[in-house]
């Protein structure tokens, strides 16, 4: 099973950053700016596949990293500049850098971990190693 890093601050930080930015001088802003891609995780047989939404991000535009048992996920959802903001009544797609990182179980073979790009979906393959007959050492409470 996945685990993803708790930021029990993320939802406030975000809010703040909103609220600074609706009462900041400057309107060309965009209040929603912030993108934070929906992503699914589940177990196989054999491996743990993380699925990540990202419709219009380039694969140059992420990097993925496995390091010390945590992988972290990292891009950029750029702004389409040649779109005119006075054809727009209500603009609700969102922009901007990202960050992700989920930390992996420890059967988790970190060295053959693939990761594609199809269609506005990242698809990262974690192969699980092979077990080698887990041991099991009993503890005596004193």
């Amino acid at each position: 099973m996945l685990l993803t890093r708790f930021d029990p601050f993320k939802e406030l930080r975000s809010l703040e950053k909103r609220i600074g930015e609706a009462f900041s001088s400057d309107l060309t802003k965009d209040v929603f700016s912030s993108f934070t891609p929906s992503v699914n995780t589940r177990e196989g047989e054999f491996a743990y596949h993380i699925d990540v939404d990202l419709p219009g991000v380039k694969k140059e535009d992420i990097s993925v990293k496995v390091e010390n048992g945590v992988l972290t996920l990292k891009g950029e959802r750029k702004s389409k500049k040649e779109v005119k903001k006075e054809d727009y009544y209500q603009c609700e797609s969102s922009f901007g850098s990202f960050t992700r990182s989920f930390t992996l179980p420890s059967n988790v073979d970190a060295e053959n971990v693939h990761a594609e790009n199809k269609d506005g979906v990242l698809e990262i393959t974690l192969p699980k190693k092979e077990s080698k007959g887990e041991s099991v050492k009993q503890i005596k409470v004193k």
